[in-house]
């Protein structure tokens, strides 16, 4: 019986992979992650909606099939079979769900944001309980006026964590999301667009921010409660940064041990 309530403890997260990848590329990806991260997690790895529509940039990495979830011009304005895209991951959300939140990859952050807007502005997912997790590395705003005025509209009130790579070409855009969320934790890293390898010290702070968001843990009341002065993990080391960001609107997440609204964290030269 103890084992089951456990279990029933865990957060539901939905997976989306990036732009001609799939599931289970996303899921090698995130391996690099300590698996004590994810004990507070189920996870599920869905592959895009379409086949890929061109060369995959992991071809030669990790085999095939590769797959997207919609497609896009070259300035990301203008979208094609997004709307069947929203419409297939709204039906399996329900049919698969209750889902917590969601993680995601490029294309597959970017989507997920998107879901969670629209959810809070009741355009999606209207039956299904308001998911308050979002995990997005190398994400990015759809740049639609038609899109943004409806899911940006108002700060997303959903626990968000947001990796940012240094070299990363949507490093800009990323930070651009971040700002769509209400009380975002924000991790820079000095890549590019991967998903970074956390050291120790970056491994506890998620754990700790997990738990946080996790309203089922008996600890988290404790975690809200708490402030404490803000830390940069840089080439494995920890420095205090006090009043480090105290105007900025990217405010750190009060839980213990410390969770900061900026991390820099140390990662390996392996691109994904």
């Amino acid at each position: 019986m103890e084992g089951q309530t456990e279990e029933k403890k865990k957060m539901k997260i939905l997976c989306l992979h990036g732009f001609r990848t799939s599931g289970s590329f996303l899921q090698k990806q995130i391996s690099k992650w300590d698996p004590s991260i994810f004990s507070h997690f189920h996870l599920d790895f869905p592959d895009g909606i379409f086949p890929a529509g061109g060369k995959s940039e992991i071809e030669g990495i990790f085999p095939p099939p590769y797959f997207e979830w919609f497609q896009f011009d070259k300035d990301f304005t203008e979208y094609t079979n997004l709307e069947e895209c929203i419409s297939y991951l709204c039906e399996y959300i329900t049919n698969k769900g209750p889902f917590d939140g969601l993680l995601g990859f490029s294309q597959g952050a970017t989507l997920s944001a998107l879901l969670l807007g629209y959810q809070a502005q009741g355009k999606v997912l209207k039956e299904h309980p308001a998911m308050k997790v979002l995990v997005s590395i190398s994400g990015s705003k759809f740049r639609d006026p038609k899109i943004c005025e409806v899911a940006y509209k108002d700060k997303i009130k959903v626990k968000s964590v947001h990796f940012i790579g240094e070299k990363d070409w949507l490093k800009l855009p990323s930070e651009e999301l971040a700002t769509a969320f209400e009380n975002p934790l924000i991790i820079n890293h000095p890549q590019g667009h991967t998903v970074p390898r956390l050291n120790e010290k970056a491994t506890e702070q998620i754990k700790s921010w997990i738990l946080y968001c996790n309203n089922n843990s008996p600890t988290a009341e404790a975690y809200i409660n708490n402030k404490h002065d803000q830390v940069v993990v840089e080439n494995g080391e920890t420095k205090k940064e006090e009043d480090h960001h105290q105007n900025n609107n990217e405010a750190a997440v009060d839980v213990d041990p410390v969770i900061i609204n900026n991390i820099q964290v140390e990662i390996s030269e392996e691109a994904t």
